[in-house]
């Protein structure tokens, strides 16, 4: 007899969406098919309004103006924007050892070229960082902070707002990658200048689109240069804050399910992810009175997260038992999250990560401690090196 699915990996993409947003994404891609700001006729006119539909649905989520709200391609190339668009040579900038690789490569990037200096603070073994470090690290050519709102390994929320009023207080500015939080944490926002987000994670959406939202009076100069659709005789890119960040064809059917996973989060879809989160810590309490499981984080996750590994046992060994035994899709290893795991103390081989989601019940919970205590009732496939 073939053994359930049961899928626990909604924090690296959401499975299985709402209906309406499949519907939402299967009606543009079946019956509209054209592209946004390329037309003129019934079609591209149509296109239109589903991306001023999902610019609108995201301006709502967040409480924020409309007109200062991008929907680039994917929130890694957000990121990007947002960091190369705004620091300039010479300047100095500070993220976290907690932060995720979306960030951290191109700051390394930067920095390993000398075009700024950086300064990565360290987290604790929950993967929290004290704001009082922010405020130590700050020099006089510090302009930006980015740090993760919510971690994808450990589920801490750094207390942004925190952050963000040390960075103000000194006239800096900060970045908050909210991959793993916007959908979850109601003050989306939390004091941030710039905010970067996916679609396809707690939103519920699909992947191909982000949200970039940046406050009032921030210019993030455009480095992805190309067509947007208007002001086509020009060889300057257009000026206005979403178009100067849009360059290239949108995605069509994923912008109609942004707005169609922004309406379920507003029908009950937050409650939803509340009780997956409500999941997330009962599992990591269960898990955490097995000897020989050791679980990464807060007791009260801020997102539907527990991360552990299993004494003997490499993390991906675990994930594919995981499998094996119970039908459980998990995620081993370091998540694209290159330094938190040297303050975790597994750096040896990362963590396994189980993420729940909407689709997931009270059983799922029971699957995974029922599969972990035979993990651990068998023999290692292979020995396992701690750090």
């Amino acid at each position: 007899m073939a053994i359930q699915r049961r899928y626990l990996d909604n924090a690296a993409t959401s499975w299985p969406k709402p209906e309406q947003v499949l519907e939402a994404w299967n009606q543009a891609a079946r019956c509209v098919g054209a592209a946004a700001g390329r037309g003129g006729h019934q079609a591209a006119v149509e296109a239109d309004l589903i991306r001023s539909r999902a610019r609108a649905a995201a301006a709502r989520l967040l409480g924020v103006a409309v007109d200062r709200v991008a929907l680039p391609g994917a929130a890694t190339l957000a990121l990007n924007m947002a960091i190369h668009g705004t620091v300039q040579a010479g300047d100095h900038v500070i993220c976290t050892a907690a932060d995720h690789n979306a960030t951290l490569r191109p700051l390394h990037w930067l920095a390993r070229r000398g075009l700024i200096e950086l300064s990565i603070l360290p987290c604790n073994a929950e993967g929290r960082v004290d704001p009082d470090a922010v405020a130590a690290a700050w020099r006089s050519a510090t302009r930006l902070v980015v740090c993760s709102q919510v971690s994808n390994v450990t589920a801490a929320a750094q207390d942004a707002a925190a952050i963000a009023t040390i960075a103000h207080d000194r006239g800096g500015l900060l970045l908050l990658d909210a991959a793993q939080s916007l959908g979850l944490v109601s003050s989306a926002a939390d004091g941030a200048d710039i905010l970067v987000a996916p679609a396809h994670k707690w939103l519920q959406g699909m992947a191909g689109v982000a949200i970039l939202w940046a406050r009032e009076g921030i210019r993030i100069e455009p480095t992805v240069l190309g067509g947007t659709g208007t002001a086509s005789e020009s060889l300057e890119m257009p000026t206005s804050f979403a178009e100067s960040l849009e360059a290239g064809t949108p995605d069509l059917p994923a912008l109609a399910a942004l707005a169609a996973a922004v309406a379920w989060h507003h029908a009950g879809g937050h409650e939803l992810l509340t009780e997956a989160a409500s999941m997330a810590a009962a599992c990591g309490a269960r898990l955490r009175e097995i000897a020989g499981v050791r679980v990464f984080g807060p007791a009260v996750p801020a997102a539907p997260i527990v991360s552990f590994t299993v004494e003997g046992y490499d993390p991906a060994e675990v994930a594919m038992l995981l499998e094996q035994i119970g039908g459980l899709q998990a995620r081993s290893g370091f998540h694209c999250a290159a330094l938190v795991h040297e303050h975790l103390g597994t750096t040896a081989g990362g963590t396994v990560r189980i993420s729940f989601g909407p689709g997931n019940r009270a059983d799922d919970v029971d699957a995974v401690l029922a599969a972990v205590t035979a993990i651990l009732g068998s023999s290692p496939l292979h020995t396992r090196h701690e750090p």
